[in-house]
């Protein structure tokens, strides 16, 4: 175990050590892009499991995976699942995952497979036509939730026991009021996140402040907080949170219109989520996605349409180290870090 630190160590220190033009350079990290066979996806639900094992999903029903660290992709999509938008996807190992699928009414929808995705089991169907579900997340094998936009006033959360196998609504009475417009981002996968076996953050945006909801019971009573990014338009807010332990976190967004600057997109928390801080030099434009690095305490990585920024001092300061276009990443515990966006594209951080 002592030896296998030691080699984590070396090499996280390999990835961190990244001068200011590093995308530009033979050192320092880089993405190297993986030919998935497919151009017209865009894949904003990405699962990394290792290094070797990931699970990407995106639009027109699309499901991919690879065992062998993205030299080979296996079309592994639902069957009849082509009209479908899938936004998140959650892996527990090569074989086992779960995927949701976004939209108004029945067009939400939740999959799951365990053969690796020969085969698909639709356990979740929304019916109704006010809910619009985002995103998903898992504390451990068994216990997960989904979140939908609000519902009578206040964001509706679905939950399971048993793998995602089935699912059933919470009561909202611990849910508090949302604020006019406010909804979440299906934009990664990462609009709702947890950390150990109790703890869940929810990110949104639309309204006329961004706030962080968090619930340290799985998702029966939260509390809502003011995040320091941009707010006030249906297009600005949090969308993207990543928690290292149940204290610190990260949070990523802005205006994710091209044409409009993002001038505050990161923000950061060491209590939980009780109160953020904006970064003190964030990304320089709207991102999409956000993780840890394994084994750090203060090295993440920021993704989004205009490049990857990555963070050495806990989310203090952001500089740009790629500027490809993702709209997710995730990262595994044996450093493997993997992003996916547009146009198919999905690739693993070399160092």
């Amino acid at each position: 175990m002592a030896l296998a630190g030691a080699v984590c160590a070396a090499a996280l220190a390999a990835l961190t050590a990244v001068p200011a033009q590093a995308h530009q350079g033979p050192q320092g990290p880089q993405w190297d892009v993986k030919d998935t066979g497919v151009s017209d996806v865009r894949f904003r639900g990405l699962a990394a499991v290792s290094r070797h094992t990931a699970w990407v999903a995106g639009s027109g029903g699309t499901v991919l995976r690879t065992t062998d660290g993205g030299e080979t992709w296996r079309d592994v999509s639902p069957f009849g699942a082509g009209a479908l938008e899938f936004r998140d996807i959650e892996a527990f190992d090569a074989r086992r995952a779960v995927a949701l699928s976004i939209g108004e009414g029945e067009a939400s929808r939740v999959y799951r497979t365990d053969d690796g995705g020969a085969s698909w089991t639709e356990s979740f169907r929304n019916t109704d036509a006010r809910a619009f579900y985002d995103c998903l997340t898992f504390f451990d094998r068994r216990h997960g939730l989904a979140m939908s936009d609000p519902v009578d006033g206040r964001f509706r959360i679905l939950s399971t026991s048993d793998g995602g196998r089935s699912w059933k609504v919470l009561p909202d009475a611990g849910m508090p009021a949302a604020q006019e417009g406010e909804a979440g981002f299906a934009a990664s996968g990462q609009c709702l996140v947890s950390a150990g076996p109790r703890d869940v953050w929810l990110a949104t945006g639309g309204a006329a402040r961004a706030r962080v909801l968090h619930s340290a019971d799985r998702g029966f009573t939260w509390t809502a907080t003011d995040a320091p990014v941009p707010a006030g338009d249906p297009a600005r807010g949090v969308f993207a949170l990543a928690f290292r332990d149940r204290a610190h976190g990260l949070a990523v967004g802005g205006d994710y219109r091209p044409e409009q600057p993002s001038p505050r997109a990161a923000a950061r928390t060491a209590d939980a989520g009780r109160t953020w801080r904006p970064a003190d030099r964030p990304p320089p434009a709207y991102r999409s996605g956000v993780a840890w690095l394994p084994h750090s305490r203060t090295a993440a990585l920021a993704v989004g349409p205009t490049g990857t920024d990555l963070t050495t001092d806990g989310g203090h300061t952001w500089r740009t180290v790629d500027t490809g276009s993702y709209d997710t990443v995730d990262c595994t515990p044996d450093l493997g870090c993997w992003a996916a966006g547009e146009q198919g594209r999905v690739a693993r951080l070399e160092r």
